[in-house]
């Protein structure tokens, strides 16, 4: 074999992994179109400075992208870059070369943002674009000396790279003037893009110094309880503010503003303010309060979700499920567990039967939790995810997202059970950064909040589950508008109200169950029923059952069990299948 053959074998397999990498991320229509965009750009550039050789902003143009959009789209933008334009130089045995070394700039334009942080000026991206250009003629003198050298030694080698550095040193310092003049305003050009339509998504923690409020709630830094958290700043902030605007004058909520009041929109309203450190007890416009709402709806508390949420909500807000409008919640509650432990034979009912438990004063050693979260981890399914009913069925996020935060209410956070499902959920990030509701559709902001709460229940920092640099927090944040409400995704604002309640539990970076949230006007005061039920278990302080029996770590939100949203759901799916193209490159 010679060494033509040889290396053009080598530069094939090199494509074809770079390539294979961006199908991978599973790209979307916007993502295509930009690539492609950039791409032609690039191509064009090189086309347009033809009569001054080596000076062409392709090098830069490349870079940029690689640097704001990620290394599997960079690596795409080159490689495509190089193979369009030589439609016009000609194609021929140097084509793989160029493709591989611009592609491989896009990759160190990735690289080149992860070490800064987004954080280059002019000058320096200009230096960066001379190097990247020096480094693109060393490619292109390796292919003339293995292609067209009879000698293949250094010396040889090094009399080729010698006859090339004039054009190599206008290769740079063209880069170099290319990017002092546009390089900035075309970063900040697709950053825009990219933050505005969800094209790829990077974390930004430096960015956010001016947030820093905002960043332990919103971003989760630190793991704090509920007690100990910040008050929410910027988008978070905003929500509550929508939160409140939206909420009726008998103190429930609907899906959206204007729309009737009803148990299963209030409830998640209250549970979002509840992780962001109001009392549903305080949110009012004169009249009645949330709990209020809820304590009205009492006698419509009769499924086991509904009871399940209630006991939540109840749970944070201070008062007490076992003495509620004339209910025992939790006595309602444990009627519905079945012999084999599970909650009327469904793992997502199951989970937050855990949950709500454990929010009541339940110990992880109390036999109906015990016995629940074994049958639980029993239908672990064989991919690592769980399914809404049982095992066997499709494994789904938000269902995922629950049994994790099950998993550690119930002693289990560090086992092999949750450590999969960890897996199956950071397997299906899309390449915005967001989740789907089932493995291969678009992101929403509802899914994207079940896979936050229940990756921090694992253990897991969601700013460190990212797809090529995306994370889910910011795709939250992406889908945050100027109100304070979230869009359910880029193509859908329906449910704003639910879909914000939801999101801003995430945004507030702490699962199920959520610690009492003291009242405004007395701070200190925790309501009597809940100290008396969470004490039940908790013998003598300090003791190794007192640990075992005493609550969650505060923490704020989770997914409810959708029993009776399960028409909402349906109706959901078909309305964003109308609504959404979708684009994706599956491997």
């Amino acid at each position: 074999m010679t060494w033509s053959i040889a290396s053009l074998a080598l530069l094939a397999a090199a494509l074809a992994v770079g390539f294979a990498w961006y199908e991978r991320s599973r790209p979307s229509a916007r993502v295509l179109a930009l690539v492609a965009t950039l791409a032609a750009l690039a191509a064009l550039g090189r086309v347009a400075f033809a009569p001054l050789p080596n000076v062409k902003p392709t090098t830069d143009i490349v870079l940029i992208s690689g640097y704001v959009l990620g290394g599997a789209p960079g690596f795409a933008v080159g490689a495509v870059a190089a193979i369009s334009s030589n439609l016009f130089f000609g194609e021929g045995p140097w084509t793989p070369w160029q493709m591989l070394a611009w592609g491989g700039v896009g990759i160190g334009g990735a690289v080149l943002a992860r070490i800064t942080r987004h954080h280059l000026g002019r000058v320096g991206l200009a230096f960066v674009c001379a190097l990247a250009g020096l480094a693109f003629g060393i490619v292109m003198n390796l292919y003339t000396w293995i292609t067209f050298s009879g000698e293949h030694t250094l010396s040889q080698f090094a009399f080729l790279y010698g006859r090339g550095i004039p054009f190599d040193i206008a290769h740079a310092v063209g880069n170099a003037l290319f990017a002092l003049a546009f390089g900035p305003a075309l970063v900040r050009s697709l950053e825009r893009f990219r933050a505005r339509f969800e094209v790829h998504w990077k974390a930004v923690p430096g960015s956010l110094a001016g947030l820093a409020a905002a960043a332990a709630v919103a971003l989760g830094a630190f793991a704090e309880p509920a007690h100990a958290r910040a008050a929410p700043a910027g988008s978070a902030h905003r929500s509550i503010g929508y939160l409140d605007r939206a909420q009726n004058t008998d103190g429930g909520f609907g899906g959206s503003p204007g729309e009737a009041s009803t148990g299963l929109y209030t409830g998640w309203v209250a549970l979002g303010l509840e992780a962001a450190g109001r009392n549903p007890g305080d949110v009012r416009h004169g009249g009645p309060s949330a709990i209020d709402f809820i304590r009205s709806d009492a006698d419509s508390i009769k499924d086991t979700g509904a009871i399940e949420r209630t006991i939540l909500v109840l749970a944070g807000a201070g008062v007490s499920p076992n003495d509620f409008a004339g209910h025992d919640l939790v006595a309602d509650l444990q009627a519905h567990q079945q012999p084999d432990g599970s909650y009327d034979g469904q793992v997502n009912l199951t989970a937050f039967a855990i949950l709500a438990l454990r929010g009541a004063g339940e110990g992880r050693s109390a036999s109906d939790v015990r016995t629940a979260a074994a049958w639980l981890a029993s239908q672990q399914g064989d991919d690592g995810g769980f399914n809404f009913a049982t095992k066997g069925g499709g494994s789904g996020i938000d269902e995922t997202g629950s049994a994790l935060e099950a998993l550690a209410a119930g002693g289990r956070r560090g086992s092999a059970t949750s450590a999969r499902a960890v897996r199956f959920v950071a397997a299906h990030q899309n390449a915005d950064g967001g989740f789907p509701l089932r493995p291969g559709d678009a992101s929403n902001a509802q899914s994207t909040a079940w896979a936050i709460q229940g990756l921090i229940a694992a253990g897991r920092k969601p700013e460190r589950v990212r797809h090529g640099g995306r994370n889910p927090i910011a795709y939250l944040r992406s889908v945050s508008a100027r109100d304070g409400s979230v869009h359910y995704s880029r193509s859908s604002n329906q449910t704003p109200v639910w879909v914000t309640g939801q999101a801003l539990t995430a945004l507030a970076r702490a699962p199920f169950p959520i610690a009492v949230v003291p009242r405004r006007s007395h701070r200190s005061a925790v309501a009597p029923g809940v100290a008396a039920a969470r004490s039940r278990t908790a013998p003598r302080r300090g003791s190794k059952r007192a640990q075992q029996a005493a609550p969650v770590t505060p923490r704020p939100a989770g997914l409810d069990p959708r029993t009776e949203a399960r028409a909402l759901v349906t109706a959901r799916r078909m309305g964003v299948a109308a609504g959404i193209v979708l684009a994706p490159l599956t491997a």
